[in-house]
């Protein structure tokens, strides 16, 4: 009950960020977009500053972490392919579950810099989750060549940071536009299939 509770007003934070933005979310405001008594809200989290923090964990950077602690060492494109559909498959059910479906890249972007801004323990691990999954590609790529799957000419770091930026569809870089988790799969195999044998 209590943890139902906890995620109720994580999820209904982090909707009320990306649609007003960090500074214009007062506590006020989510006690009547959640219905609930201020002190209810403080029972839960110390102050908005750590809810903000909180919601942002949960919803834009462990999503990712979770995803790519599943991956092994030997791991080739195909496999970390799958491993990012999973993270996306993740945003896309926190996505399902937000009521505001008008939520775009943009509302994503203004959140996102502002946790960065703000916070640094944020932007250190989201820096660290960049370089990890960098790491992750060139891994891959580097055992998928050395198995004959792709050509042996692939410039390694230039692919793993295209691989990289595939998900820009849904991470900052496309300001304004709908969140569509449809597009990856295609995007990931049509790169993959430009460098197969």
């Amino acid at each position: 009950m209590q943890e139902d509770r906890r995620e109720k007003i994580l999820l209904k934070a982090i909707e009320l960020y990306m649609i007003k933005g960090y500074n214009d979310v007062s506590i006020t405001d989510l006690q009547a977009a959640l219905d609930m008594g201020r002190g209810t809200l403080y029972y839960y989290f110390h102050d908005k500053d750590e809810l903000f923090q909180e919601a942002v964990s949960q919803f834009l950077i462990e999503p990712k972490e979770r995803a790519f602690s599943r991956v092994k060492d030997t791991a080739t494109i195909p496999e970390m392919i799958d491993t990012m559909l999973y993270y996306l498959n993740q945003l896309q059910d926190f996505y399902n579950q937000v009521e505001n479906k008008n939520i775009n890249i943009s509302n994503v972007v203004t959140v996102m810099y502002t946790a960065y801004s703000r916070f640094p323990e944020l932007r250190k691990k989201a820096r660290k989750l960049y370089e990890h999954e960098l790491s992750l590609w060139i891994q891959a790529i580097k055992n998928s060549m050395h198995n004959g799957d792709i050509r042996g000419n692939v410039p390694i770091e230039t692919t793993a940071h295209m691989f990289l930026h595939i998900k820009d569809g849904w991470d900052p870089g496309r300001s304004g536009a709908p969140m569509n988790f449809d597009i990856f799969p295609e995007q990931y195999n049509y790169l993959y299939d430009l460098i197969k044998k």
